[in-house]
């Protein structure tokens, strides 16, 4: 009752002097129920356990590697600090220009069959006809098996007495050496890793030939176009973007390829080490006891320069397509 005669008495006091009378002052806007001011920091907090998860697992490894590179730092010695003799040292290592040598090769083998049979393969699957689940499932499983039990199935199947060599013998071919020839032995690994892959990128082209109009393949149909002029002016222009994709990403993984070959050669690399790869010498140099951990950090490094490189030309390939 006071507060509103003091507020009438303020209207006619404002009315006898001529000026409107003052509205009374709004309430103040109360904060919702349930409504919480957040801190600035609140961000950062729900993002914390993912940059813990990447400071902790990728960059500090990454900048570790980066630094040891440049020491001669052992396993149980903390090194000094060397320069580039690290980088010297290995233009002048019979065995690293044979890894080097053994991953881009593999990296020529596998990236374009990667890039073109799955996506054969997923034009194969992608029509809704009865038992395609299947097929689908069937050439998918390779994906989620181990790469270890993948690696040692194929090895039963080459070795002398596998049953590859065990059919070709009785048709009359003879044994073949695919563990034991230098050249076999690459090509048996680089098919171990075509036939686990393909799969996984035929997934990829599905989901990227759902979106490819049906009107496009109709329309060059009608202007009399076959199935394989269809593919080549309509699926590969629609799905270009996922084979560069396809490309770089096989491209990395074939470069840096390391379980294949070594379960198919063995930790030393096949005969001679002639089939040694460059992860593969890396962790053959930095691991044990007496392991060289600054050289092996070295070829690390080399091997980042040179996926960053493949990811590079492949975008650039791409770019220039575009123009």
């Amino acid at each position: 009752m006071a507060s509103s005669s003091t507020v009438s008495d303020g209207a006619r006091r404002d009315t006898r002097a001529g000026r409107p009378p003052r509205a009374g002052r709004p309430p103040r806007a109360g904060r919702p129920q349930g409504v919480r001011r957040h801190l600035p920091t609140s961000p950062w907090l729900f993002a914390a356990p993912g940059l813990l998860v990447i400071g902790v697992f990728i960059l500090y490894p990454f900048v570790s590697t980066l630094v040891n590179s440049f020491t001669d730092r052992r396993t149980l010695i903390p090194g000094e600090f060397v320069g580039l003799a690290n980088f010297r040292e290995l233009l002048h290592d019979d065995m690293f220009w044979i890894g080097l040598r053994n991953s881009t090769l593999y990296v020529l083998g596998v990236v374009p069959a990667l890039v073109l049979l799955p996506l054969l393969l997923a034009m194969l699957v992608q029509k809704n006809i009865p038992g395609i689940a299947f097929f689908r499932s069937a050439f998918y499983t390779p994906v989620v098996a181990s790469i270890v039990v993948v690696g040692l199935i194929w090895v039963w199947l080459l070795d002398e007495r596998g049953l590859v060599n065990s059919l070709l013998e009785a048709i009359g071919v003879g044994r073949v050496g695919f563990l034991s020839d230098q050249w076999l032995l690459l090509l048996s690994a680089m098919a171990v890793t075509i036939w686990k892959g393909l799969g996984y990128y035929m997934i990829i082209y599905l989901a990227a030939l759902a979106n490819v109009p049906r009107e496009l393949h109709e329309a060059a149909a009608v202007d009399g176009a076959g199935a394989v002029r269809r593919f080549l002016t309509v699926t590969v222009p629609a799905v270009r973007s996922t084979m560069v994709l396809v490309g770089a990403l096989s491209s990395v993984a074939a470069f840096k390829v390391f379980s294949e070959v070594y379960l198919m050669a063995g930790p030393d690399g096949g005969p001679a080490g002639e089939d040694t790869t460059l992860v593969m010498l890396v962790q053959r140099t930095g691991t044990g006891l007496t392991g060289r951990v600054g050289y092996a950090s070295a070829m690390s490094v080399v091997v980042f320069v040179v996926t960053v490189a493949l990811m590079l030309l492949v975008l650039r390939a791409d770019r220039k397509e575009d123009t």
